[in-house]
């Protein structure tokens, strides 16, 4: 009978490993990413301006008062600078530049914009340099997150995991295989559904996020712990504990 009760004490630590194992296999971000590393590599951001897009355009020089004329700088009325304002980019894709004019910015990229405005404004002053930034880059996440919301952030380039984990990274009630990326292209939504347990999410152009996009992560209905195992095991524990129990009945 002793025999009996090993063997079936050692089948349920075997059940409980099994579960364990697949439960991972599920949870688990990113897997086999060695056998990707070159191919990640390779992956660029493909961010480009857009319309409605707000940019901080400064631009410096070795004489600060020949680049004057093109930055935007307000004046309290004190007389003291305030801070720079942005220029928007309007429905027609372009920025009224100082002395410029207007300027087509809308389907370049930040250093794009910048060389361009770099070539024209050396026509008028020598050596300048044109740093661009955006100021209105914002995504949306929503769904199975710990903190859903709207977060801004700084700079040209957000990948979907970035964004995740400013929302506190995905809840364990939210799906992992399923996270949609919402996107408008010119006046088109287009949209993609990415499994972050697949690491060649990374080639797709949805894993780098653009201006305005939204991301939802589809909600679950099983309640996932956070040390990632199967919520199955909560089953077989209870099973394991009616065995052992009735097992050592028996023995007595």
């Amino acid at each position: 009978m002793k025999q009996f009760a090993t063997k079936i004490l050692f089948s349920v630590f075997i059940l409980l490993l099994i579960a364990s194992c697949t439960s991972k296999k599920e949870i688990v971000y990113f897997q086999n990413l060695p056998e990707q590393l070159a191919q990640l590599d390779s992956v660029q951001s493909n961010f480009k301006i857009k319309p409605n897009d707000i940019l901080n355009i400064t631009v410096t020089a070795y004489d600060p008062i020949a680049v004057k004329p093109f930055n935007l700088v307000l004046e309290s009325s004190g007389g003291l600078l305030a801070e720079r304002q942005g220029y928007l980019v309007g429905a027609d894709g372009t920025i009224n530049f100082p002395v410029l004019g207007k300027i087509k910015a809308a389907g370049l990229t930040r250093v794009e914009l910048s060389d361009k405005l770099t070539e024209q404004i050396s026509e008028y002053i020598l050596d300048p340099i044109v740093i661009i930034n955006v100021l209105n880059f914002k995504v949306s996440i929503l769904g199975g997150v710990n903190s859903p919301g709207t977060y801004s952030v700084q700079g040209e380039r957000l990948t979907l995991t970035e964004a995740i984990s400013l929302a506190g990274d995905l809840s364990v009630y939210g799906k992992r295989d399923n996270i949609l990326v919402l996107r408008e292209n010119n006046g088109k939504k287009d949209y993609a559904y990415l499994d972050l347990r697949d690491v060649n999410i990374m080639e797709s152009e949805f894993y780098y996020l653009q201006q305005n996009d939204v991301v939802y992560v589809e909600p679950n209905n099983v309640v996932v712990q956070q040390s990632g195992i199967n919520p199955i095991v909560s089953y077989v524990i209870a099973i394991a504990s009616f065995i052992t129990t009735m097992v050592v009945v028996f023995i007595k």
